[in-house]
């Protein structure tokens, strides 16, 4: 059991840090075993609450691939996937925005607000707050003289984001919680965008403090598999030539170095499935997962 003075010289570690990130703005990627397990939803909540009391703004980016497989299986819609990403037809769209900006949506926004937050839900369509185009994916094929164009569908990539909006809402008193669906005015058509490039184009569009990635791993780990707990850009880069980074954490480490290259002070890949990861990493000295610096 923690004693009363240990408790005293957390908050006094704590202080510092306070004192740095008052009225500056978190991004947080939200995804992962966090969204599933219940102790671990209610802990994230809790978290984003403490940080809106204590003056810092965080804004959350939520993802939503299980729910969306749930529900497609549910409905007998087979799940078609191309180099990890979900191919996406018209009526595969509806569901997806359906579950994302509905039923995922409005549950985390329902959590924050039950810790003692005041969280408001957004879609990337609501007031333009993400402008989307049609990813186009390529694929080498050597018995062709070109590379294959691969049509995901409704599968999209950040063009802009508005600012504006979450700006009204993030310097007052409420938590945005946002859905990954862009829009396109040109087409008209609505476009899923992988989470973790929406709220790593957030976080350059607000220049945030910190980027924060939670996933389902420690961090980054080296060639024997320990933890780095600090790289820059030209040590990420080199790991990934080597083969040291490899598979699905290559996208998020790309996503976290795009951020600080563009002056996110810096981004963090987090163990999710640590209860109250945020505050660790946000208000201690020895922080968890990996950070990753411009230099």
């Amino acid at each position: 059991m923690i004693s009363p003075q240990e408790r005293a010289a957390i908050l006094v570690e704590a202080l510092p840090y306070l004192q740095h990130f008052a009225d500056q703005t978190i991004v947080i990627k939200y995804g992962g075993h966090a969204m599933v397990d219940s102790g671990l939803k209610e802990s994230f909540a809790r978290d984003i609450a403490l940080l809106k009391q204590v003056g810092i703004n965080p804004v959350v980016v939520h993802g939503g691939g299980p729910q969306i497989g749930d529900l497609l299986k549910k409905l007998g819609k087979e799940a078609k996937f191309v180099g990890g990403m979900r191919v996406t037809d018209s009526e595969t769209m509806d569901i997806v925005e359906m579950v994302l900006a509905g039923l995922v949506n409005k549950e985390i926004v329902s959590n924050i607000n039950r810790a003692g937050g005041r969280a408001i839900g957004l879609s990337g369509k609501d007031g333009g707050l993400i402008c989307a185009r049609k990813l186009v994916l390529q694929r080498d094929a050597p018995e062709l003289q070109a590379p294959e164009i691969i049509d995901l569908g409704h599968v999209g990539e950040v063009s802009r984001i508005n600012p504006q909006v979450l700006e009204l809402i993030d310097k007052d008193r409420f938590v945005p919680v946002i859905a990954p669906v862009g829009y396109s005015k040109e087409e008209g058509v609505s476009y899923n965008i992988n989470a973790d490039l929406v709220a790593g184009a957030i976080a350059k569009a607000l220049g945030a403090a910190k980027l924060i990635l939670l996933t389902d791993v420690p961090g980054v780990l080296d060639q024997d598999k320990q933890l780095r707990s600090q790289l820059t850009a030209a040590e990420a880069h080199a790991w990934i030539d080597a083969g040291t980074i490899a598979g699905g954490m290559i996208p998020k480490v790309q996503c976290c170095l795009e951020a600080v290259h563009h002056g996110v002070g810096r981004a963090h890949i987090i163990d999710g499935r640590v209860p109250h990861a945020l505050l660790l990493e946000i208000f201690t000295d020895a922080g968890v997962g990996t950070v990753f610096t411009a230099q």
